[in-house]
């Protein structure tokens, strides 16, 4: 209902400026009677009105609007001659259309009767008689105010009177003395009590204000001005912020704050008067499904979610053809045929979701179709009979580099070449415009399941919050849609913590690896390795890695300029910003440093290394039951999570915890695999995150004790419900837990 009433509200402020536009056009028709121009424009408001009540089943308006649009039809076709009574009898309808739309706003539909549903009837068949060659008996214009003064036909003649015979006796013309026993104090008080009375007792009036009068049209040029202002006044804000810091005048310090204050909510809602929702986008998306399913002989549910998720409007236009071509490539390579996917024990009907929703300060669009899937084998084979890759580089890619090679310029699976697709371009140009707007895109897909395109795009590109770092003497702004967080290693953590994997340094955190990067190193300087390192751990879609480098400044606003062509194919920079003291610092592009730094293939590459030439294993050593040791698969593990015990609570006999808007069950690993459990009560809870599918099970333990590669020989030995085997593992005994047997019945 919220849609719908959103869509009326706005047909109603369209329909509304329209009529007042066609009062205007009609008045300057009648004296021009040969301007095609006018009655063109005339003819295309009187259409769109009459197409849109139809949609919204607004039957009367319909008709109305219909009859004047055949009318109008005939003018334009030079049928019929405008004239004084034709003249007379548009002008008729556009009030009539006024009426109706006033009952829309009052009472959400077009429903008259009484003498309104006579008076439409008059200007229905006034129009008719036109039509028929008839020439109308004349009839006043009547508009809605015209009808209420009606009723009361002795109010309407001391409106005439001037306001000064009120106070002083004047003879009055000979033209109004037959009223002149009206002209009394107490007749004029009835005139002056309405008019203070009616913002109050006027509802109706009210109502029209709050529906037609509460919005405005902004030219797009005046509001790009007007935002661009607003991130000077913000770069000023910066500069004075950071000079009355820590000053001993106290009055400038508050001057300084309150400012901050007001910038700080003039931002928040000039940015508001950018934002849209995706809803626009996705309104032309059930027209293309279906004609696109149509055409292809396919049978498509189309779901969408999140219509009013928000975004900046110059991100939302440069939205509309990756979405559109994303859409048509779940309908072409996605969706089977009926057919194949009764074959397959699928329904026929294949269900296509549209889902938008705001996560870390960017706006996350997905994909979402249940078809045929992405076979890598399939997309490996054809990358390397075309040429993308080579057979060796091929072996070294994982699942993930492989479904990306479908952005690759030039790469197409399909066999023959049809209007949607197949000529090998397109999704190439998806991902460049999509990051060309600071987002990206990935894919995630399981063959004969379905696919899910996941677009990431910030809120906005004009002001954003970022992570201020230094190195050396400059500074270097991070967006904070990518930080993770921060790490400060000093000494014998340090030692401890980075070491190098396959010729590249990594970082263990927390039972989890993390390529390194250091800042110099990446913009062309040798790296300078002491006794402590600040890391700033990042996310770029779903690769992580830390950027090592020298200091961590401050969080604040900054306001995203472009930069020059000079700088503009350097994949390290995604533009620049103004700082407090005036200096231009950099923003750093996360996700082309991740590129450039080639953290994909350095992963890629160390893993396949091990496997090849020692058959080695990732393996998670924990710690359980004072002192008892268990493996796990590192591939099994999501994320590590530390939990305050307050936080465990109870659903039936299963401890549960609220986790990332969800509950996510708890297992006690220790007693699942038949060890006493020797947790203490106080202590933060060490819970290991299982993801199995759209499920999440946490693991309890004591604590981690290290990711190591070994090449395991298990044996029989301890094997019992929720163990596998045991191995010796770093020279002690270590039980192999099966995870599928201690999640089973909870997954």
């Amino acid at each position: 209902m919220d849609e719908d009433a959103e869509i009326i509200a706005e047909f109603l402020v369209e329909s509304h400026e329209n009529l007042d536009q066609l009062d205007r056009d009609l008045v300057a028709l009648e004296r021009a009677p040969g301007d095609r121009h006018l009655l063109s424009s005339i003819f295309r408001t009187i259409h769109t009105i009459k197409g849109t009540s139809g949609f919204l089943a607004f039957g009367r308006l319909e008709e109305l609007t219909h009859v004047g649009e055949n009318l109008l039809s005939r003018l334009r076709d030079g049928a019929l001659a405008m004239d004084a009574p034709t003249a007379e009898v548009l002008l008729r309808m556009v009030d009539a259309v006024r009426v109706l739309l006033t009952r829309v706003e009052e009472h959400g539909d077009d429903a008259v009767d009484g003498g309104a549903a006579e008076n439409l009837a008059e200007v229905i068949a006034a129009i008719r008689a036109v039509l028929a060659g008839d020439a109308p008996a004349a009839a006043p214009v009547a508009t809605p105010s015209a009808v209420e003064t009606v009723a009361t036909p002795t109010a309407v003649e001391p409106v005439d009177v001037p306001v000064e015979s009120v106070g002083t006796p004047v003879e009055p013309p000979a033209a109004v003395a037959a009223v002149e026993p009206v002209v009394t104090p107490p007749a004029v008080e009835l005139l002056e009590e309405p008019v203070e009375e009616a913002p109050v007792d006027a509802p109706e009036e009210e109502a029209r204000r709050t529906v037609v009068d509460s919005s405005v049209r902004v030219d797009v040029d005046l509001l790009d001005s007007l935002v661009q202002l607003v991130g000077e006044l913000v770069l000023t804000r910066n500069q004075i912020l950071q000079r009355t810091e820590g000053g001993g005048d106290v009055e400038l310090v508050r001057a300084a704050q309150r400012l901050d204050l007001v910038a700080s909510e003039l931002q928040e809602s000039v940015m508001k008067t950018r934002m849209q929702p995706i809803g626009q986008v996705w309104a032309k998306m059930p027209r293309i499904v279906r004609d696109l399913s149509h055409q292809l002989g396919r049978e498509v549910d189309l779901q969408m979610e999140g219509h009013d998720t928000e975004l900046d409007r110059s991100l939302l236009e440069a939205l509309k053809g990756p979405l559109t071509h994303l859409v048509r490539n779940s309908l072409d390579h996605g969706i089977e045929p009926p057919e194949r996917r009764a074959a397959a024990g699928k329904p026929t009907t294949g269900t296509l979701m549209l889902r938008a929703y705001h996560e870390s300060g960017q706006v996350v669009v997905e994909i979402v179709d249940d078809g045929a899937g992405i076979d890598p084998a399939r997309i490996g084979e054809v990358a390397v009979r075309r040429g993308v890759v080579t057979a060796e580089q091929l072996r070294r890619m994982d699942h993930r580099e492989v479904l990306h090679l479908i952005f690759r310029p030039g790469f197409s699976t399909a066999e023959k070449v049809t209007n949607v697709s197949g000529r090998g371009v397109g999704m190439d140009v998806v991902r460049t415009n999509i990051e060309r707007i600071g987002g990206s895109v990935d894919l995630a897909s399981q063959p004969g399941q379905g696919t899910t395109c996941r677009v990431r795009i910030p809120l906005t590109l004009a002001i954003i919050p970022a992570l201020v770092i230094g190195q050396g003497a400059e500074r270097y702004a991070i967006p904070q849609a990518n930080l993770v967080e921060l790490v400060r290693l000093e000494g014998e953590d340090l030692r401890r913590s980075v070491e190098v994997l396959a010729g590249a340094p990594v970082l263990r955190l927390r039972g989890r690896l993390l390529p390194l990067v250091h800042l110099d190193e990446a913009l062309g300087s040798e790296a300078e390795v002491g006794d402590a390192a600040t890391v700033v751990v990042l996310q770029a879609d779903d690769v992580h890695f830390g950027l090592v480098v020298d200091e961590v400044h401050d969080t604040q606003e900054i306001v995203v300029k472009p930069i020059g062509r000079q700088l503009k194919d350097l994949p390290l920079y995604a533009g620049a910003t103004i700082m407090g003291d005036g200096r231009v610092a950099l923003i750093l592009d996360v996700a082309g440093m991740a590129r450039s730094s080639g953290i994909e293939a350095v992963t890629v590459e160390a893993t396949e290394t091990r496997v090849a030439g020692t058959e080695a294993e990732s393996l998670l050593l924990l710690e359980l039951a004072s002192g008892r040791r268990a493996a796990l698969p590192l591939a099994a593990i999501s994320r590590l999570e530390e939990f305050d015990p307050a936080r465990i609570e109870r659903s039936g006999s299963r401890e549960v915890v609220q986790y990332r808007e969800g509950i996510l069950p708890l297992i006690r690993l220790a007693p699942a695999i038949g060890l006493v459990d020797s947790a203490t009560a106080g202590e933060q809870v060490s819970v290991i995150v299982h993801e199995r599918g759209e499920h999440r099970i946490g693991l309890v333990i004591d604590r981690v004790l290290d990711v190591v590669e070994t090449a395991v020989v298990a044996s029989e030995v301890g094997r019992r419900p929720g163990v596998l085997g045991s191995a010796v593992v770093q020279d002690k005994v270590t039980d192999l837990v099966d995870l599928d047997a201690v999640v089973a019945g909870v997954a």
